[in-house]
């Protein structure tokens, strides 16, 4: 049987470094180091991911790129006295994962939209990429989606906040 287009792509993904990914990785991480923290696309980088995670390329429904930087939290040094071990320097970290912290993030830029799903991107010394599928609830296309019209209910609304994504649940231990 012959294998789809979206199962090529989620092959070159899987291996982004042996596969056709790897030469667009250093052209794409120049440009997207200058851009902004939270950033509307046109369509998806990864269209196999998204298309699995609920995209659909019609009205209501948009994509957005967001930067979050990689490690724990940085906190400085108590200016008074404390014995090392009480320091709270190194080690802490955040509660979230950062594709939790950049869904939230994207979600904060769009009051309007619902946060359905993200999913990786990128990845360098500094910072990571994830791109987040949003979606309108108020809008007639999505209203009509009999996949997607679930998210228009008012038991849906500001989901990404209350750990409701695929991330979020992740991060509360509710997967498996």
């Amino acid at each position: 049987m012959a294998k789809s287009f979206y199962r090529y792509i989620g092959e070159a993904w899987k291996r982004p470094k042996a596969s056709y990914v790897r030469e667009f990785r250093q052209l794409r991480l120049e440009e997207w180091r200058k851009e902004p923290a939270v950033i509307r696309l046109e369509r998806p980088t990864r269209l196999d991911r998204a298309r699995s995670l609920g995209y659909k390329a019609k009205h209501g429904i948009i994509v957005v790129r967001a930067k979050v930087r990689r490690g724990g939290r940085r906190k400085s040094r108590p200016k008074h006295g404390r014995r090392s071990k009480r320091m709270g320097v190194h080690k802490i970290t955040p509660g979230k994962s950062l594709q939790r912290i950049a869904e939230e993030r994207t979600a904060r830029k769009y009051p309007n939209m619902e946060v359905l799903n993200s999913y990786w991107v990128a990845e360098d010394g500094k910072r990571k990429w994830y791109e987040i599928i949003l979606v309108e609830p108020a809008n007639p296309e999505i209203k009509s989606d009999k996949t997607l019209n679930w998210i228009c209910g008012p038991s849906h609304k500001r989901r990404v906040f209350r750990g409701k994504t695929s991330a979020g649940q992740k991060g509360k231990g509710l997967t498996r």
